[in-house]
């Protein structure tokens, strides 16, 4: 500020210094120089000096208060600037306060979004040409949609319309959009450019996350997958980057664990954080309620009792609607079957008051079997192809796959020539006096196949040489008779004749149009039953072990003579 009067006789020299004056303020970033005027003077300063501040952007001022008023302005304005910088301040360190502490927090972007509306009092939108990410209030996408398409095409605010802001969040597609009744400032407006940063590096965050979730999601999926088709060797290798050595053991159990729809990524989560780094925790494709968990079991594991009692924990904290079951231990190869044993479990747990059942020897069909006499049975109906041994060695090498799967498909998952697999199975069946291509004989031979090779034991030798039992009699045991009416008590309950369909499916060897003509119903209709009893069963009747124990089940609850007779004099179980 300059005081006092400038005498006309110095006014050159006046000029001068009042130029390096300015040249410095300018330097400086000073915004304006005050000259004290007598009343009435319009133009204190000389043309060239204001020529000067106009090039420099320094405002010329005058003033006809006295000096004495002016004391103290200094400090204000500091005092004011330093209110304003704290305040700002305070807005950033907030606004840094709203980031989420994960990258899967679904609701980030909608916390800043109240946020701004709450500090600049106004309506707040980050959208994509296709949907709304967040808005608030809720109704901010309405309100804002006018004032949006008038902006982006161009057309000046309405005097008496809403202020508005379109920020882009780059790199992303999306935009904020801001707008309140009264004028954005400059603070206002680096407010809303911070915030845009943020937002914008959040949703490319949560891209980048999303994608590499889904990648890894896919992944695990596609893994659980191999080792249900008995790939593990290539299941191992999808595993190697993500999880090493996790799917190195040659044995592992299968737990299942039902629950809410809503909840179950929240469970999957809790599941991963807990024991995702002993087991594989998929989302079952085939059910939306349901999680799925294969537990490689290493030497010094044991059966897994840790983590069995970390889902128990888990499955007890969710309360009711929940429940957990697990298999026995089982080779890698024969995670299919755990699989059936654990969903069995499940669905014994979903009916009892302890949501529990954990499986150690195994409560699938096999395993429910009185062994001993399963094994002669099986032992007895097999003998004509074990009596060569070279001959035995191909043929339990190749017919499980052989008869569980189109002999294409076969030949692939045994590194044979398709031509080999139809050979041994043709004369296997030959041998056996079976026709395998009736789906009777098929689960009679593949059960006995299961027993001798998968789950051999030592027949005690006061049974050695006995009459065998029939395999009518080992399935009237009471624990299969639980098993079958368990499996197939939901299907009962239908509306549909869905066992109906069922047995005539089975009788005419799992053709669709040959049971549809039987029953008098369209193809699609059989489709549609079976679909059901698919859902109803918690079995895949595209696999030969779910066709297994639709077949046996059936049997058992039904006693259809139709589908299970008594074994003939070489102890078969054939189709009527």
């Amino acid at each position: 500020m300059i005081t006092g009067t400038m005498p006309f006789r110095l006014r050159g020299r006046i000029t001068a210094v009042l130029e390096v004056l300015l040249q410095r303020m300018s330097q400086k970033g000073c915004p304006g120089l005050i000259v004290s005027a007598a009343p009435g003077v319009r133009q204190p300063f000389p043309q060239p000096v204001v020529d000067l501040a106009k090039h420099l952007d320094v405002s010329l001022l005058t003033t006809t208060a006295p000096a004495g008023q002016w004391e103290g302005v200094h400090e204000e304005i500091q005092q004011f600037r330093l209110m304003l910088a704290e305040r700002r301040a305070a807005q950033l360190n907030s606004l840094v306060q709203e980031l989420p502490a994960q990258l899967a927090d679904s609701r980030a972007l909608q916390r800043i979004a109240d946020w701004l509306a709450r500090v600049l009092d106004a309506q707040v939108l980050v959208s994509e040409p296709e949907r709304v990410l967040a808005a608030s209030p809720a109704t901010a996408a309405e309100q804002l949609a006018h004032a949006i398409i008038q902006q982006s095409v161009g057309l000046p605010e309405a005097p008496s319309g809403p202020h508005t802001q379109l920020i882009s969040l780059a790199p992303a597609s999306a935009v904020l959009a801001v707008a309140r009744n009264a004028p954005f400032n400059e603070a206002d407006l680096r407010l809303l450019r911070q915030a845009a940063k943020l937002l914008g590096l959040m949703d490319q965050a949560h891209r980048e996350y999303r994608a590499a979730s889904d990648a890894s999601r896919a992944a695990r999926g596609a893994a659980f997958e191999l080792l249900l088709d008995g790939e593990v060797a290539k299941a191992r290798r999808v595993m190697a980057s993500m999880m090493p050595g996790l799917l190195d053991p040659e044995t592992a159990r299968v737990f299942i664990v039902e629950t809410e729809k809503a909840r179950r990524d929240t469970v999957v989560r809790h599941c991963r954080a807990a024991i995702g780094h002993q087991a594989l925790v998929v989302l079952d494709p085939r059910k939306e309620r349901r999680i799925l968990i294969v537990h490689p079991i290493r030497s010094d594991d044991g059966n897994g009792a840790a983590v069995c009692a970390e889902l128990t924990r888990l499955v007890g904290r969710l309360g009711s609607h929940s429940s957990l079951g697990g298999s026995g231990v089982y080779s890698m190869t024969l995670l299919a079957d755990a699989l059936h044993e654990a969903i069995t479990a499940q669905s014994f747990a979903a009916l009892q008051p302890d949501p529990v059942a954990l499986s150690v020897h195994g409560s699938d069909l096999v395993s429910l079997l009185p062994q001993a006499d399963a094994q002669r049975w099986a032992r007895h109906l097999l003998n004509p192809l074990m009596r060569d041994e070279t001959q035995w060695g191909a043929m339990r090498e190749t017919l499980p796959a052989a008869l569980a799967y189109p002999y294409t498909v076969a030949a692939r998952r045994l590194h044979l020539h398709r031509n080999t697999v139809m050979r041994r199975a043709a004369r296997a069946a030959e041998v056996l006096h079976m026709d395998f291509g009736r789906v009777g004989d098929r689960i009679t031979a593949t059960l006995a196949l299961e027993l001798v090779t998968q789950r051999e034991m030592t027949v005690p030798s006061v049974l050695v040489g006995s009459e065998p039992p029939s395999l009518t009699r080992l399935l009237a045991a009471p624990q299969i008779h639980a098993w079958a009416q368990t499996l197939l008590k939901p299907a009962q309950a239908d509306r549909r004749d869905l066992l109906a369909t069922a047995r005539a499916w089975l009788a005419s060897d799992t053709h669709v149009e040959p049971a549809a003509r039987a029953l008098g119903l369209s193809e699609g209709t059989v489709r549609s039953h079976l679909r059901v009893l698919e859902d109803h069963m918690q079995r895949d009747l595209a696999s030969f072990s779910g066709v297994r124990d639709l077949y046996v089940s059936l049997h058992v609850v039904t006693g259809n003579p139709g589908l299970l007779t008594d074994e003939s004099e070489d102890g078969l179980c054939v189709v009527a």
